[in-house]
């Protein structure tokens, strides 16, 4: 495990386009295609990460908690599941369902929605409002494994109440933090500095 912490991409970069599968419904999940909503939020997420199991069953509730409001939420998982088996699309499926995800998880075999995101960590977060325009990339909240701090999803609910209620967000965000996206070999993107 590598702590990574998140890329910071440019605020208001417009939401990549992808068709993945979602690993519970089989259903093929298409950003362009899915009505714009006040808000998307994409989570790049994984099974096995401790910085993923540390916040799991709060980006569940998450999901419960947004599931009626104007929220379009979708996980992601680009991790090699060739050489981490317990992010397999069948392992994330028994992810989603134990915890009740009320949102789409889906696998990005080829790594390449992750990389147009510029996703290096788990989990790592990115908001945009109604346009798709990035309003939001950080943590979850301040909560991190051993550090005795709630979990509570604090920065990234502020985030999304802001944009529900038309109102602006502070651009002074901190990072995300967590194990980086284990990349297929030779497939790492330039902006991963491996150490």
């Amino acid at each position: 495990m590598s702590l990574t912490p998140s890329t910071m991409l440019a605020l208001g970069t417009v939401a990549p386009d992808f068709h993945l599968s979602d690993v519970v419904s089989g259903n093929t999940i298409w950003l362009k295609a899915i009505p714009p909503k006040k808000a998307l939020l994409i989570l790049f997420i994984c099974r096995h990460c401790p910085y993923v199991v540390h916040v799991q069953n709060e980006i569940a509730k998450l999901g419960r908690d947004y599931q009626k409001k104007e929220v379009t939420i979708i996980a992601i998982s680009a991790n090699d599941a060739k050489n981490f088996p317990d992010d397999s699309p069948d392992q994330l499926k028994a992810m989603a369902e134990k915890l009740g995800f009320t949102f789409p998880f889906c696998y990005d075999e080829s790594q390449d929605v992750a990389k147009a995101y510029t996703a290096a960590c788990t989990p790592d977060l990115f908001l945009f409002d109604k346009e798709r325009k990035l309003v939001y990339r950080g943590q979850l909240d301040e909560s991190r494994p051993g550090n005795n701090k709630p979990v509570t999803g604090k920065d990234l609910r502020a985030a999304l109440d802001a944009v529900l209620s038309d109102k602006p967000i502070n651009p002074n965000q901190t990072p995300s933090m967590g194990c980086n996206i284990k990349w297929k070999p030779g497939k790492a993107p330039t902006y991963f500095a491996h150490p």
